[in-house]
């Protein structure tokens, strides 16, 4: 009995839900930008500048990260939805921004493209039923938004 081979790759549902492992590596990914900003505010004088492009490049990472997602979302779709494509890009260009402006006002800048990936990720998710992924999504989006207004204010707070 032969079982005919095909060419089509499976499609990979998500999960409706995050489970244990995507909790744990999401609290993990807030650890960079909790000492970022917690270095912002303790480390002496001769390592906030350091502190600073960490935070800043950190939320950048994440930023494009987030807005990556939305290609891979668009990938599966038997018609690519061109919204998922178009938004996939601008959160990278907003960080690209982002690390070109100087510490306190590039951290401002990644707070708000951090929450406004949470917005736009709220609607997508949601159309696509990945709803349960919100929650995640909002505490990390909390402490990532905190940590970066955090770094900003302790920036702004030396010069």
């Amino acid at each position: 009995m032969n079982t005919p081979v095909t060419s089509e790759p499976a499609i990979v549902t998500p999960p409706l839900r995050p489970g244990i492992e995507a909790w744990a590596l999401g609290i993990a990914g807030l650890l960079p930008f909790v000492t970022g900003a917690v270095g912002l505010w303790l480390l002496p004088p001769d390592w906030t500048g350091l502190a600073a492009l960490a935070l800043l490049t950190y939320a950048a990472v994440i930023v494009s990260f987030l807005g990556g997602i939305h290609w891979g979302l668009a990938m599966p779709l038997a018609q690519t939805r061109r919204g998922l494509l178009i938004w996939g890009v601008l959160p990278s260009l907003l960080a690209w921004a982002g690390l070109l402006l100087n510490s306190a006002w590039g951290l401002l800048l990644m707070a708000a493209s951090l929450l406004l990936c949470y917005v736009v990720d709220c609607q997508i998710y949601r159309s696509l039923r990945l709803g349960g992924w919100i929650g995640l999504r909002g505490l990390l989006t909390i402490v990532s938004v905190l940590s970066c207004l955090a770094g900003a204010a302790a920036f702004l707070a030396q010069v």
